[in-house]
């Protein structure tokens, strides 16, 4: 027989007005009144269990595909039904299978140049001494960043998915966390204008493919869409041009907005703990990386961007812990609510990068990537990403504090960001210090 603990009973709409309008606050409300776990009523997955004991949650990520898949519905929705997202079983390790290279080992480290060279880029344009929104910078930066790493070169193609996934990004994000409805209204709807940009997409990477599959040095290159076309499953076969478009689709948005909201978390909390800057500051200077590490995993730690991660029973009467759930059950992990948990993290909320000094976090209680097979595939090159931009802002520039409050958390859909976007004020290192720094801490993979 079935087993779920109590949880709010105000109506689902009402549920998921809260979550969208008070990130976070509502889990952590419930939590305080019902414990560890409790059954939420969702719009999207209608009654749910959520769990953050950190056993259940271990327990949840190491079952197999045939007690615990993926959730239903998910984010194969708005990236297609051949995405990552999407896809579930043996179909999910296929694809997964493909797509491992070009996030690991020398393959990851040829796109640090790419990094370091669209940072600076960017940094370029920055304002000195007056006080302006990171964010969207931090979305320039990390767009430009994986379109190079996808495709490899500009052109009329690259130009244009700049302009288009920005748009794509911010609708699809609502649009993921809203029930599909049941009248299509076309141009004049939110889900037709994002279809007629979902189309322009997929022309546009039809295209590209085609050039790239008239290329005669295809081996020779390194970007994603290379390795793609000359990847093949066990059986010889290569990817269908759509997977390619679906897979290529998640890796530009789900490695772009989510990357880019962390490093804007970031300068909000740097500049509210000036002991911390100072020392990483100082690190910097020197070419040390340890407490930058550590700082990118406290910030994902205290602010993640995703507010949950979860699993579709598949066998009926599956024991979690102490819950015996059904077949069809939707099972959601509160990332905030364990990252939270005083006997993991002392003083949880507290923003204390040096608990990380010295150690790596476990992974199935620190969870800003998921976790289990399904846990990010792009996790290392996002680190990567957030440590080469961490790295030039303390390099060529003093960030300078503040005492003014945190930033509130701001629902984008999807991702959880600083409601005023990481505002930061920041001054130009002067010509000495940019010499030491630049000469004690040459880029190297990271």
């Amino acid at each position: 027989m079935a087993t779920l603990p109590p949880g709010p009973s105000t109506p689902r709409l009402a549920q998921a007005v809260s979550a969208l309008m008070r990130p976070g606050r509502g889990f952590r409300q419930a939590r305080a009144r019902y414990g560890d776990a409790f059954t939420i009523n969702s719009p999207l997955f209608g009654r749910a269990l959520v769990i953050s004991d950190a056993a259940e949650i271990k327990q949840l990520f190491q079952a197999g595909a045939e007690i615990a898949d993926n959730i239903e519905p998910n984010l194969g929705r708005v990236l297609g039904s051949g995405s990552l997202f999407a896809l579930s079983g043996d179909e999910h390790r296929r694809q997964r299978k493909l797509l491992v290279p070009p996030f690991h080992g020398r393959r990851l480290a040829a796109y640090e140049q790419i990094m370091e060279e669209e940072t600076l880029r960017e940094f370029a344009s920055w304002p000195r001494n007056q006080q302006f929104a990171t964010l969207p910078s931090m979305m320039r930066i990390t767009l430009n960043i994986i379109l190079r790493a996808v495709f490899g070169a500009e052109g009329a193609e690259f130009d244009r998915l700049r302009d288009l996934l920005p748009a794509f990004v911010k609708l699809g994000s609502l649009l993921a966390v809203l029930p599909v409805p049941k009248v299509d209204w076309g141009r004049w709807s939110p889900w037709g204008r994002f279809r007629l940009m979902r189309r322009e997409y997929d022309e546009i990477v039809e295209r590209l493919i085609a050039k790239a599959e008239r290329d005669g040095s295809l081996d020779e290159r390194e970007d994603i869409l290379a390795l793609m076309l000359q990847a093949r499953y066990d059986d010889g076969t290569a990817m269908s041009h759509g997977d390619i478009a679906d897979q290529l689709l998640t890796l530009l948005t789900a490695g772009h907005e989510t990357t880019a909201t962390t490093l804007a978390w970031a300068v909000e909390r740097l500049r509210r703990h000036p002991d911390v800057l100072r020392d990483l500051t100082e690190e910097t200077r020197t070419g040390g990386k340890t407490l930058r590490e550590a700082t990118i995993l406290e910030v994902q730690r205290t602010r993640p961007v995703i507010d949950m991660v979860g699993r579709k029973i598949k066998a009926d009467g599956a024991r979690l812990g102490r819950w015996t759930l059904p077949r069809g059950q939707t099972v959601l992990v509160g990332i905030a609510l364990i990252h939270e948990d005083p006997d993991l993290f002392p003083n949880p909320r507290a923003f204390d990068p040096y608990r990380f000094v010295g150690t790596k976090p476990d992974l199935y209680q620190w969870i800003p990537f998921g976790g289990g097979s399904r846990r990010c595939l792009g996790a290392a090159f996002a680190t990567m990403e957030m440590n080469v931009v961490l790295r030039a802002l303390l390099r060529d520039f003093d960030l300078i504090p503040t005492a003014l409050p945190d930033e509130p958390w701001h629902s984008r859909g999807i991702a959880n960001a600083p409601a005023k976007g990481g505002l930061a004020v920041v001054r130009p290192r002067t010509l000495i210090d940019d010499h030491v720094t630049r000469s004690a801490d040459a880029p190297t993979a990271s």
